[in-house]
């Protein structure tokens, strides 16, 4: 019989943000699979994982579920940085396909729970195409709060100007074409936002939904370095960060 695999997205870090749909799915599930990231050396558990299984035992109202943590492989840093992420998504359904074969049973329900929405720079849907084309697995997904939404709503902002785009885009696409207009930045881990005009209108958000969170908005002239060392300082406390923003060229607006 064929296993299914729920992919729930449980939201940017405040259990609130769980959708009634995600928590229908967290209660048909008997196996939750989670990828241990890394939190600070020495720590006794993961602070992302922590969060899954807050997220479940709020939610769930039955006993007997289980969580199957699965270790994370290593990404190359060096070469190519397409190839490197297309042999670490390899590496990590050889690792998934073989724990879904080993801890789940035929015809029992899984699931892996994806920080936001799992369309959005998570890398679950990919890896268990992967997966599906090795076993015999299906799937499905549930939709979760964005970091995005997050973010525009702690800082009580549209996303958009009228009638104007937003490009959703990384650091390193940042730094490598600048910014035109309005840009969501995600996934930077060296403070892209230095490269824009000082004038640039920034909105950045740090542990969004969580009682760690932070939240700063300015120009890059103005409030770039506090960021800067906000988070660094961040990042030290907690050994890990998720932080996004949003970035406008001076004509799409001031922030609010």
């Amino acid at each position: 019989m064929t296993r299914l695999i729920h992919v729930i997205g449980i939201g940017a870090g405040d259990p609130d943000y769980v959708t009634a749909q995600a928590v229908a799915a967290l209660n048909d599930t008997a196996v939750f699979f989670a990828m241990d990231k890394g939190s600070k050396k020495g720590a006794a558990e993961d602070d992302l994982v922590s969060f899954r299984r807050e997220v479940c035992a709020r939610f769930i109202r039955a006993p007997g579920y289980r969580f199957v943590e699965l270790a994370d492989p290593k990404r190359a840093k060096d070469g190519d940085y397409r190839q490197a992420v297309s042999d670490w998504h390899k590496a990590r359904a050889d690792i998934w396909a073989q724990a879904l074969l080993d801890e789940l049973p035929d015809g029992g329900t899984g699931a892996f729970l994806a920080w936001g929405d799992p369309s959005l720079y998570d890398s679950t849907l990919r890896i268990l195409e992967l997966v599906a084309a090795r076993i015999d697995v299906s799937y499905d997904v549930i939709p979760g709060i964005t970091a995005i939404q997050a973010l525009t709503a702690r800082h009580r902002i549209p996303l958009n100007d009228i009638g104007e785009p937003v490009l959703i885009t990384t650091g390193r696409r940042l730094r490598a074409t600048g910014l035109s207009g309005a840009a969501v930045v995600m996934l930077d881990a060296d403070c892209s936002f230095l490269d824009c005009p000082l004038d640039t209108n920034i909105w950045w958000g740090a542990y969004l939904g969580t009682p760690d969170e932070l939240l700063v908005a300015g120009t890059v002239g103005g409030v770039g370095e506090q960021i800067v060392t906000e988070r660094a300082e961040a990042r030290e406390r907690h050994g890990w960060i998720m932080d996004t923003y949003l970035l406008r060229s001076p004509a799409e607006g001031r922030p609010r």
